[in-house]
């Protein structure tokens, strides 16, 4: 015990609803120190002044983003920043030997024509682009484990995807058919002040929003592509609820064998998740809520087969903030620093 050395980490970008996730995982995570918290709007402030509930634990300040004292004082670093910003710090962290996990847009994609049509912004840091590995740990586990820069999934890729990738890889759909349709609380919105987001806008409401254009779209269409084998076009339609966390993603798509049945799927997908310990299958008849999930890395899948139709309905519930964001970031740093995958995590959801 003698020899024992927690890793230093940092968190740009620390004040937003996926910093502070961050914050309070690490704090809890056994082999590494939260030493460097960064951002600009907020810089000089403690952080208990902003999150004044983790008062009694974190006694840091934000700092302003420096690329240098963030290297000098950190192994890894966490950038939840917005799209655009992450391209502009990563590449002088990985220079000198950092391990970075973005949480933005900036790393999702090997084509960066895709990410600059969608996002609008023109990027010069091709090779750095080139270098990172999709975070999204039961597809990509092995090229994580050898990565040194890791682009995290947004939270509604993570549900659709864990729901989508069985039926895409095993052949089992016409994969042109699928759609997904997906709700999300408001916290997937971030903390800035948006008139949508207010409770008397809101509360009691329902709405469909990015319809035909939500920039997880080619972020989803990327993945499935690749699993297919051929480029796929899908259809994504997003959906704000009125609640603070979790989302579930409800796909459609048709079997290419009309005789499969309920069972039959279940039983595949419980193989293919078979190592994913985030990964949870329910039983047959059972449709997981996001309330499972919440607080919680994990993901519960529900599957059903239409026999009229002969579709597959495969529902994901996660909760946004964790499994959707901070806790898979934080279980990819672990892959990366050949930890245990469920370290630090937590595996149970707040519940009621």
């Amino acid at each position: 015990m003698g020899n024992f050395r927690r890793v230093p980490v940092g968190i740009v970008g620390a004040s937003g609803y996926g910093g502070v996730q961050l914050v309070r995982l690490l704090m809890d995570h056994p082999e590494v120190e939260l030493v460097y918290l960064g951002g600009d709007s907020t810089a000089g402030k403690p952080f208990a002044d902003i999150y004044p509930h983790l008062a009694h634990t974190v006694n840091l300040s934000i700092e302003a983003v420096d690329t240098e004292i963030i290297a000098h004082r950190c192994e890894v670093v966490f950038l939840s920043v917005p799209n655009g910003l992450a391209c502009q710090i990563a590449p002088k962290l990985l220079e000198k030997g950092c391990k970075v996990l973005d949480l933005s847009a900036d790393y999702r994609f090997s084509n960066l024509a895709t990410y600059t049509a969608w996002y609008g912004k023109q990027r010069q840091d091709t090779d750095t682009a080139a270098t990172a590995v999709y975070g999204l740990p039961e597809l990509y586990r092995d090229r994580i484990a050898e990565a040194q820069l890791v682009g995290c999934p947004g939270c509604y890729p993570t549900a659709s995807l864990l729901a989508l990738s069985p039926l895409l890889k095993q052949g089992l759909i016409i994969p042109e058919t699928a759609i997904i349709d997906a709700k999300s609380g408001t916290s997937g919105g971030g903390r800035e002040a948006k008139i949508n987001m207010l409770l008397a806008e809101a509360d009691n409401s329902l709405a469909a929003y990015g319809v035909a254009r939500h920039r997880h779209t080619p972020e989803i269409e990327q993945i499935c592509s690749e699993l297919a084998g051929h480029e796929l076009t899908i259809q994504f339609t997003p959906h704000l609820i009125p609640m603070v966390r979790g989302i579930l993603s409800t796909v459609y798509a048709s079997l290419r064998d009309p005789g499969l049945v309920r069972d039959d799927l279940i039983t595949i997908y419980r193989a293919f998740y078979r190592n994913s310990a985030w990964v949870k299958i329910c039983d047959p008849g059972i449709y997981p809520q996001t309330k499972w999930a919440c607080g919680s890395n994990l993901c519960y899948i529900g599957i059903e087969v239409d026999p009229r139709t002969g579709r597959a309905i495969v529902m994901s519930a996660i909760d946004n903030l964790i499994k959707g964001q901070a806790g898979q970031a934080i279980q990819c740093m672990n892959i990366m620093m050949g930890w245990d995958e469920t370290l630090g995590l937590p595996k149970l959801g707040f519940y009621p």
